[in-house]
């Protein structure tokens, strides 16, 4: 019989054959130099890249100037890097990490955190109160939204563990931007959206949430980026930073800060009928309008999110006012799941009726004319929420169960168990230059753009951390026979 071979590189592997850790490290090595000599901006990187890099994008159209923070942009890639480091022992990973860690405190705002890309064209960077310049004038709003600075920070933090603290640059970014994060937070332990300066304590005062007497069914087209916020997970990621911050470097300011993020998910607990939460909050700690398509409700998507960090909390502090307060939420949710099982993404106060939109975004009870972009419905995950919360019951802290809560750390992950096949398909799909690229178009080059094969950033750190994964599986075989 004839068996195939696979031609990386000049590396042949035959089908069937295992993949020794020389050939997985050789093209480890040169999609990385690819990424780092010809796809990095300084260090740093975007989301998406035309097969040939003359077009690229983040969230939007993007130049060769700019690099994307909002992953799974530069923090992203920077963590695959680290972890791949910790996997291999190669210096030449942790070297790229650092790069992007570098890249990143070049685009750190004198608010202390990130826009959602930083620039490094020269006249264009003098818009931006970017710290590293010394500009204090320009566009200087920090955006905790979609993870963008706390990923940003992750990856600052770690990379500072990784290096003993000894890069001042690194570490000074850290620890201002942590100090930002602190100063940023409301007296009730919120955050806001995005921030440019930081509030005054005398206008927030501490208040549990309630139900309006009227609210506006038109959008009213208020600024709600300084709102108390648990949109799209926000809340959640800032408490995990500021978590492994005092993990990393032992101030328990930090930890305070996280818990008096716990404190805030408590007071917002909505009060019976509909004892779950709002995506965001007013001032008077009354659910509030965000986007045109995100009015005040009752959210059966966050919602499921804010339970996660409640196990989280109680797992690291074993307060049981955490797992009381997810009983109460998971017995109301349980009850509002749709025919289908799902949850609505919007509840009505009060009545705890579905609402949607239509495509003209008015706001309506049916389902049958629902804007594309954006999730009505949300996926239940209450089975295995209550789950984790029925063992957390019964063991207490630190059972098996609560170990399933996803938490952030500099720790690189358990590496996951990589087929010799799954290995030789990721080295087989490299082209010459060291490119993983696949079919597809860019999102954001509007619809003229003829684009028919992109470098996917998103591919290609999964790429590598399924190489890595496999030469640490090998590297602990070989241990174990050792011993």
């Amino acid at each position: 019989m004839i068996v195939a071979a696979a031609v990386v590189g000049g590396i042949a592997t035959a089908q069937g054959d295992d993949v020794s850790p020389d050939e997985a490290r050789k093209t480890l090595r040169r999609a990385t130099a690819f990424f780092r000599e010809q796809v990095s901006t300084c260090g740093g990187y975007l989301w998406r890249y035309s097969a040939d890099l003359s077009r690229r994008e983040g969230e939007g159209k993007a130049t060769n100037t700019m690099i994307w923070v909002q992953p799974p942009g530069t923090p992203a890639v920077g963590m695959a890097f680290l972890d791949v480091y910790k996997w291999t022992g190669e210096r030449r990973y942790l070297d790229a990490a650092v790069e992007a860690a570098h890249a990143l405190v070049k685009g750190q705002l004198q608010s202390g955190g990130w826009e959602y890309h930083v620039e490094f064209d020269p006249e264009k960077r003098k818009q931006y109160a970017y710290r590293s310049d010394g500009l204090t004038t320009g566009r200087n709003t920090t955006t905790l939204d979609d993870n963008t600075t706390q990923a940003a920070l992750r990856l600052i933090i770690c990379v500072d563990h990784v290096l003993d603290f000894k890069d001042a640059a690194i570490h000074e970014a850290a620890l201002y931007g942590l100090d930002a994060l602190i100063k940023a937070q409301y007296p009730n332990g919120a955050w806001p959206q995005r921030y440019s300066a930081f509030p005054d304590p005398a206008k927030h005062p501490v208040k549990p949430a309630g139900y309006p007497e009227t609210w506006a069914r038109t959008y009213p087209g208020l600024d709600y980026k300084g709102f108390y916020t648990l949109n799209d997970n926000t809340l959640a990621d800032t408490i995990a930073t500021m978590f492994l911050a005092a993990e990393i470097y032992g101030d328990d300011r930090f930890r305070q800060a996280a818990l008096r993020g716990g404190d805030f998910i408590l007071l917002a607990q909505m009060p019976d009928p509909q004892p779950a939460w709002a995506q965001q909050y007013d001032f008077d700690m009354y659910p509030a309008w965000a986007r045109k398509f995100e009015p005040p409700a009752v959210t059966g998507g966050e919602s499921q999110g804010v339970l996660r960090i409640l196990l989280d909390l109680h797992e690291k502090t074993g307060d049981r006012r955490y797992l009381e307060s997810v009983g109460r939420a998971l017995d109301y949710l349980k009850r509002s799941r749709l025919p289908d099982g799902k949850l609505a993404r919007f509840y009505e106060l009060r009545t705890n009726k579905p609402i949607y939109f239509t495509k003209a975004y008015k706001l309506t009870y049916s389902d049958d004319d629902l804007p594309t972009h954006y999730a009505f419905v949300s996926a239940s995950r209450l089975e295995a929420i209550e789950a984790d919360y029925r063992a957390a019951l019964e063991k207490g802290p630190g059972s098996a169960s609560a170990q399933k809560i996803t938490r952030q750390s500099c720790l690189a992950p358990k590496p996951h168990s990589v087929s010799p096949d799954e290995a030789r398909a990721v080295m087989a799909a490299m082209d010459g230059r060291g490119a993983w690229v696949e079919r597809g178009g860019l999102r954001y080059h509007g619809s003229a753009d003829e684009t028919r094969e992109v470098i996917d950033v998103q591919t290609f750190i999964q790429n590598m951390r399924t190489l890595g994964a496999y030469i640490a599986g090998l590297r602990h075989e070989t241990d174990g026979k050792a011993r």
